[in-house]
């Protein structure tokens, strides 16, 4: 049962998603794993509601700022929620997660940055079927980096037709 054409399903990118977040707050010891297997659910299925009507796997970059995560001084509403389930509260948060952390959420790319200039580290990468002459250049994330010295091998341009 081949499906031709871009797969519909995010599960892979949120299971990136909330692999890592799971496991920023697994290295500081405070939450036990019966605690994570909880949270990692309640977590997968916030972000699976919340992208349900913006995930657009033929324009990934499209939604790509609705599907940011964002701790930014201020707690994900996604993540806060999650932690609610496990009695975790907004200032235990504050000190087992970074206080500056951008999470990019995309069709084939997940993809975070620590700190407002930290560099930014793929964490799952897909091949996508056709990427149009754009590749991947405009969603959120490579908005801003688009000045640097050396792309990506995904984000050069074909001239060839």
């Amino acid at each position: 049962s081949h499906r031709r054409g871009p797969r519909a399903d995010m599960v892979p990118e949120i299971a990136a998603a909330v692999g890592f977040v799971s496991g920023l707050l697994r290295t500081r010891g405070c939450v036990s794993e019966q605690q994570l297997q909880v949270f990692s659910g309640a977590l997968r299925e916030a972000l699976t509601e919340h992208y349900k009507h913006h995930w657009f796997p033929e324009k990934p970059s499209k939604g790509s700022g609705y599907r940011c995560i964002r701790i930014n001084h201020r707690m994900d509403p996604l993540i806060s929620k999650a932690a609610g389930q496990i009695g975790l509260s907004l200032p235990q948060l504050y000190q087992l997660l970074p206080s500056e952390l951008t999470l990019w959420v995309d069709p084939y790319e997940v993809s975070y940055r620590i700190g407002e200039d930290g560099s930014i580290c793929v964490l799952y990468e897909a091949s996508r079927p056709h990427a149009g002459p754009y590749g991947g250049m405009l969603t959120c994330k490579n908005q801003m980096m688009l000045g640097r010295a050396s792309p990506s091998k995904n984000y050069i341009m074909t001239v060839s037709s």
